[in-house]
């Protein structure tokens, strides 16, 4: 088994809140903690930097494409710990004015920018146990495109929470070489306490790649609360390290040869006969 293709990844979980500039500093610690553990791949969860009283809120704070102090502090901590760094999403201006994109921005252990995902797959539910409402659709533009990137742990796919309820969109990855998923995520309580585990492990089966989730976990200003549980999974679908409630961080190992193994042994995507358009 050869050492250099096993790296340690880490996927971390937030409770965050309106002030951006605490959230960012809650951010780099655990950033620098999970660095420090020797994790070379770290995923902060969606909307890491803030949650408001209402998505209407991210307004104030999206950025240009390339220019913003959201995107400097993700390159600047990538560099800083050495890492690379799946931010989460930050608000960025979309084409409709009165909407934002919520991006995935993807940053190299040098500090460079090497991806960008939009939110595809928009959560517009009610929530009837609790009578929430969530309507992403009024203030976020969906994106359009696939993202798997060439990186050191295996060519990495991107999604972002609902997205996970979405399978056509991980076999459009898997048709691009993907190896290993970054899904950061905030999962309402009633969802992620009936579906979580179960969506990200089934990803992790059905495609045979890893999975780090990183996920909102606990209260928030606006009376919402997140299920947390950030996990990472592997290629069979066993549950490698796994987070309780609150902020803090889950790291563990992954490894190309086990993934390369798995997928000779037991070649499930070689047998697919019915093809994603």
């Amino acid at each position: 088994m050869s050492n250099s293709k096993i790296n340690k990844v880490a996927a971390v979980q937030m409770a965050t809140g309106m002030n951006v500039s605490a959230n960012l500093l809650e951010a780099e610690r655990l950033v620098s903690e999970a660095a420090n553990s020797g994790a070379r791949l770290v995923v902060l969860p969606e909307n890491f930097a803030f949650m408001g009283n209402s998505d209407r809120e991210q307004d104030t704070l999206k950025e240009n494409d390339g220019d913003g102090p959201l995107q400097a502090f993700l390159g600047q901590t990538a560099a800083r710990y050495a890492v690379w760094l799946v931010g989460g999403t930050i608000p960025m201006h979309a084409d409709d004015a009165s909407k934002v994109r919520a991006a995935c921005l993807v940053f190299n252990d040098k500090g460079d920018r090497v991806a960008r995902y939009d939110k595809i797959h928009l959560f517009d539910v009610h929530l009837v146990e609790t009578d929430e409402r969530y309507v992403e659709s009024e203030t976020i533009e969906p994106g359009h495109e696939v993202v798997v990137i060439k990186t050191p742990f295996g060519c990495l796919g991107i999604a972002v929470c609902y997205d996970l309820r979405f399978p056509e969109m991980f076999r459009k990855m898997l048709d691009k070489g993907v190896q290993i998923l970054a899904v950061p995520s905030a999962f309402t309580a009633i969802t992620g306490k009936a579906h979580w585990e179960i969506l990200v492990r089934a990803r992790a089966i059905e495609n045979l790649v890893y999975v780090v989730a990183a996920a909102q976990g606990g209260y928030h200003v606006s009376g919402r609360e997140t299920h947390g549980h950030s996990m990472i999974v592997d290629p069979w679908g066993t549950v490698l390290a796994e987070a309780p409630r609150g902020p803090g961080f889950v790291s563990s190992s992954v490894d190309k040869d086990y993934l390369i193994t798995v997928r000779r042994n037991f070649p499930t995507i070689h047998h697919r006969q019915l093809k994603c358009r």
